[in-house]
């Protein structure tokens, strides 16, 4: 499933930083496909592939929770338009 994580950000550089670092540790069998930010670093979405939400909610929390609040959510693929597969 594309889990979208949307966060809204206090903390740009503490934010974005920590997930350049936890890209390299990503839960075993998952794959980031986009990470985006508003022009002026408010806001950010995230989506990443992986069989559970709750894994991805877990592992991007552990990485950005001080820095964001962050919603979690199971994109509708099916009605997607250029979602990355």
């Amino acid at each position: 499933m594309h889990v979208m994580a949307i966060s809204a950000v206090s903390d740009q550089d503490g934010f974005w930083s920590s997930l350049k670092g936890a890209h390299g540790r990503l839960p075993k069998g998952a794959k980031w496909k986009l990470a985006v930010a508003s022009t002026d670093g408010t806001k950010a979405v995230n989506v990443i592939v992986h069989d559970s939400l709750d894994a991805v909610r877990s592992f991007f929390e552990g990485h950005a929770s001080a820095f964001a609040t962050t919603e979690f959510f199971e994109a509708d693929a099916a009605n997607a338009v250029g979602l990355p597969k």
